[in-house]
């Protein structure tokens, strides 16, 4: 639910070896990529991005810097892999047959100390984001706009159905919305936002402002 240009189509340094721009196939099992992901979110955590190193993930998950680099193309992407990986709730793929029951289904995939600790981190890696701009380019393409493409097809999903009309104006803000009101829920209560608010938040206010 990140980004911008809404519910609409939107439209390493010296020392790290040199590869394609495009990933390999990847050696690696789906349960392994998955630890590792884990084990990434984990280093960020207590090292955070500056002192996060390629060496130092190659050690903690004994995996060796020749696989790392060859699934991913440097720190950047693999940071924006597992977070990807490891975030709280998808948008794709989810049709219940209603908008409202597309957006409570992605509600329920949410947990509240989980999306609590995952606030934090994200707060850190865009702090991050500001000073290196490999990391936001990165962040982009891996988590932005899969995530906008995702709420553009469950919007789509909603105006073929006629629960939407096509021109409703509210469709290019949705995602201004959604990632507006966790933004500022942490900083008028001081903590990270949870489920309930959410859902609250869509059924008071995103639902209304599409006419549904």
């Amino acid at each position: 639910m990140n980004g911008n240009g809404g519910g609409r189509t939107t439209s390493a340094s010296a020392a790290e070896p040199r590869c394609t721009p495009r990933r390999r196939r990847s050696r690696l099992s789906p349960t392994r990529e998955a630890e590792l992901y884990t084990t990434v979110l984990d280093l960020l955590r207590e090292v955070g991005y500056d002192s996060l190193t390629m060496d130092a993930v190659a050690t903690r998950t004994r995996c060796s810097k020749a696989t790392l680099y060859r699934q991913w193309r440097g720190k950047p992407q693999l940071v924006a892999e597992a977070l990807r990986h490891e975030k709280p709730a998808t948008l794709a793929g989810v049709d219940t047959g209603s908008l409202r029951g597309d957006f409570a289904a992605v509600v329920a995939q949410m947990n509240g100390p989980r999306m609590e600790q995952d606030t934090a981190l994200m707060r850190g890696v865009l702090q991050a984001a500001r000073a290196h701009p490999d990391l936001l380019a990165a962040l982009r393409e891996l988590l932005v706009i899969p995530e906008l493409s995702s709420l553009e097809a469950l919007l789509g999903q909603a105006v073929e159905r006629g629960e939407v009309p096509a021109d409703t104006a509210a469709l290019s803000y949705v995602s201004y919305a959604l990632l507006g009101s966790v933004i500022a829920h942490q900083l008028l209560e001081d903590k990270a936002a949870d489920p309930s608010f959410v859902g609250n938040y869509i059924d008071a206010v995103v639902l209304p402002a599409l006419g549904v």
